[in-house]
């Protein structure tokens, strides 16, 4: 046998907002982060590599192809 409470008369409970103007920047800094590890992980074949060479391409190597990228 359960005993069980009764529920308060009003459960009123309101969620915070968030102004818009205090989201933006956080929404871009990750849009911007988003992007830069796509490119990374998606077109970066060592012709425009930020470091010289294949570094990149060969950290990043088993992720491209779980994400589908072709890579060879």
């Amino acid at each position: 046998m359960s005993i069980s409470a009764p529920l308060p008369a009003s459960t009123d409970v309101e969620a915070p907002s968030i102004p818009l103007r205090a989201l933006a920047p956080w929404a871009l800094l990750f849009g911007l982060l988003a992007l830069l590890a796509l490119f990374f992980v998606s077109a970066d074949q060592g012709a425009v590599s930020i470091p010289a060479g294949t570094a990149i391409h060969e950290w990043v190597h088993d992720g491209r192809h779980l994400l589908g990228f072709p890579c060879h």
